[in-house]
């Protein structure tokens, strides 16, 4: 058994049993893959895949109860680089940052810019995407570090540690006629005034959208959105063209932009919380823990490591919830 016959098992399921695609990843041929699938199978006695004369459809019994340990065995491979990696080059590397649009435009430049100051031969990697896409990166090995708001609590391979609190705002064109309304009335913003215009918004998935799609539900509000977008910068382009309303993330905000107002809606929709996720059981280099705390000061390395430990022993979800209360989140 060795651990290329371990990644051409790994990589097939990964690539939907496609092996021309595992041999470009693994940098080999397609006959060479079938060879090391075929020669670790015979060594295990077992049939891993599914077969249909020549193509690989599925797992077998066996390949679906076995393939946890290979990925196991290859997470544990890795972690024991990272850990050499460690002693021999304390101060350089690299770091991958899978995050949100709206944490990678709004939360963490800073951040970045702090640890880059702090550790100049660290290359940095920030891959953008879905909350669940951020959950598959970290799943996958490709990240080391996920930040998002929703579904990473949601993967049982993750550990996920709150970071801090937002709320959303409405925005509007300078002028617009819900800032008159609300002026004229001197009442706080309503949903039922809000589901009178309409509305511009994050699609489903992204920087809170859930609350804000419950929100409505729960006040009998059926709100007119228009359109749906990624980023709080497209939904602001739209709301300036006076398109509609925009919900956005309060992270989002821009003095800049003098063609927009913004109207607090911390009341309307329930708060939300950014999280950043880890994968379980995968080593951290010395560094990792460092952009960490740059991120949220709270999250010393002892107390990321202790919440990592739990999760790896079980007792994530009570330890989590303790973390959530111990930094006041």
């Amino acid at each position: 058994m060795n651990f290329q016959q371990l990644r051409s098992i790994r990589e097939t399921v990964r690539r939907g049993y496609n092996l021309t695609d595992v041999a470009q990843v693994l940098h080999t041929s397609q006959p060479g893959v079938s060879r090391q699938i075929r020669e670790l199978e015979q060594e295990l006695g077992v049939d891993f895949f599914i077969r249909n004369g020549k193509r690989l459809t599925g797992l077998t019994p066996p390949g679906a109860e076995l393939l946890p340990i290979v990925e196991r065995l290859l997470q544990e491979s890795d972690n024991l680089r990272q850990a050499v990696l460690d002693f021999s080059q304390r101060q350089e590397g690299q770091l991958s940052i899978a995050a949100t649009h709206s944490q990678a435009r709004y939360a963490l430049p800073h951040v970045v810019r702090d640890f880059r100051a702090l550790f100049p031969k660290v290359t940095l990697h920030l891959h953008q995407g879905s909350p669940k896409q951020v959950a598959a990166m970290l799943i996958s090995g490709e990240a080391d570090i996920g930040v998002a708001t929703e579904a990473l609590a949601d993967y049982q391979q993750l550990v996920t540690l709150p970071c801090y609190r937002w709320t959303h705002s409405i925005v509007v064109p300078k002028g617009h006629a819900l800032l008159q309304e609300l002026r004229d009335s001197g009442q706080p913003l309503s949903l039922a005034q809000l589901a009178r215009y309409p509305i511009i918004t994050y699609e489903l998935g992204y920087t809170g959208r859930s609350h804000i799609d419950q929100a409505f539900r729960s006040a009998g509000q059926q709100p007119d959105v228009v359109l749906t977008a990624m980023d709080a910068d497209v939904i602001k382009t739209y709301v300036e063209l006076g398109m509609g309303v925009g919900i956005v993330a309060s992270i989002a905000l821009d003095d800049k932009q003098e063609a927009l107002e913004y109207i607090d809606a911390g009341h309307l929709f329930q708060v939300n919380v950014t999280r950043l996720g880890l994968r379980k059981g995968a080593w951290l280099r010395n560094y990792a823990y460092e952009f960490i705390q740059t991120f949220v000061p709270t999250l010393k390395p002892e107390v990321v490591r202790q919440a990592l430990q739990e999760a790896n022993s079980g007792d994530g979800a009570d330890g989590e919830d303790a973390l959530e209360n111990a930094l006041a989140i």
